[in-house]
């Protein structure tokens, strides 16, 4: 063990936590403070975290503030847990199994926890984050899907895409550009030049929810975004313009175009996907195992017995 780790393990212990929900009843990852009726995800980990009777009140430091109606395969959040004198610290295992048994909406799961370094932020040490999106065409409305499915796509009005033209227009989002054509009003950055390492189109999975009467109608597709961070509905702005590219509403040119117009207000990139149809699939911290990998073990000398 590192001497951060040994240092923490003598009262206060740093945590990272992964943890999954389904966003629809939520308004947002990020807690509601005050007197208002709306809650976000943190709101229910840390009421969870209470019946773990630390020294000190548990917050959590999200990795990631997914907005409203949006979901996460793995997010994750670090935590710092301080026992009461001559008590042991948390294993990590027992710290997921009591967070799971304590928490009382069940639209959140904790996945795994890790001991890491004292000095860790579960925010500004991400080295990559990937958001994928649910599309679904061959459907009139979004009342014409399975129930299952109506919080968790994005109904398209038509029969089909044009996947080749999205995947064309993809391209020019590729690398590192000036995004602020694809940043909505509300969350101050000091840059808005992002790094977008992959973008894909393709079909997705066939739905298990959708009978099979259905099915021969019903084609999802998915899109898929890494970068090691986006502004603020970046990701929903850029899937709302490639829809329009597949609906032939904007040809490929015209994405390469809007982004170097820098002009967040523009007809097209003005609008934002629906929430319901956005996941965040995993954050990853470089030498740190995450969910979705074959091990989920931290990795690096400092933490060689911190499991």
């Amino acid at each position: 063990m590192g001497p951060l780790l040994a240092a923490a393990g003598e009262g206060l212990v740093r945590y990272l936590v992964y943890f999954q929900y389904v966003g629809t009843n939520f308004n947002g990852a990020a807690a509601v403070r005050g007197a208002q009726r709306a809650v976000g995800v943190q709101n229910y980990l840390e009421e969870a975290a209470e019946q773990l009777n630390s020294v000190k009140p548990i917050r959590f430091t999200l990795s990631s503030r997914t907005d409203a109606g949006v979901h996460a395969l793995s997010n994750a959040a670090h935590v710092d847990i301080q026992r009461s004198q001559g008590r042991p610290p948390f294993s990590p295992e027992i710290l997921a199994q009591a967070l799971n048994t304590h928490l009382r909406h069940p639209a959140i799961r904790v996945l795994q926890a890790f001991r890491v370094p004292s000095d860790f932020h579960a925010r500004y040490a991400a080295t990559s984050r990937t958001y994928l999106y649910r599309l679904v065409t061959g459907c009139t409305c979004q009342n014409h899907l399975p129930v299952f499915e109506r919080n968790l796509c994005w109904a398209l009005p038509a029969d089909c895409l044009d996947v080749a033209a999205m995947q064309e227009a993809a391209q020019h989002l590729l690398g590192t550009h000036d995004f602020s054509a694809f940043q909505s009003a509300g969350s101050p950055t000091p840059s808005s030049v992002r790094t977008l390492r992959h973008i894909s189109v393709s079909p997705g999975l066939a739905s298990p929810f959708v009978l099979s009467q259905e099915s021969r109608r019903l084609q999802f597709w998915t899109l898929e975004f890494e970068s090691q961070s986006f502004l603020y509905r970046q990701v929903r702005r850029m899937t709302a313009v490639l829809v329009a590219v597949g609906l032939r509403a904007l040809k490929p040119v015209h994405v390469k175009e809007i982004l170097e117009s820098r002009d967040p207000l523009g007809k097209y990139q003005a609008r934002v996907a629906p929430a319901r149809g956005l996941f965040l699939k995993s954050v990853i911290y470089g030498n740190l195992g995450h969910p979705g990998t074959a091990s989920y073990t931290l990795q690096g000398p400092q933490c060689g017995n911190c499991q």
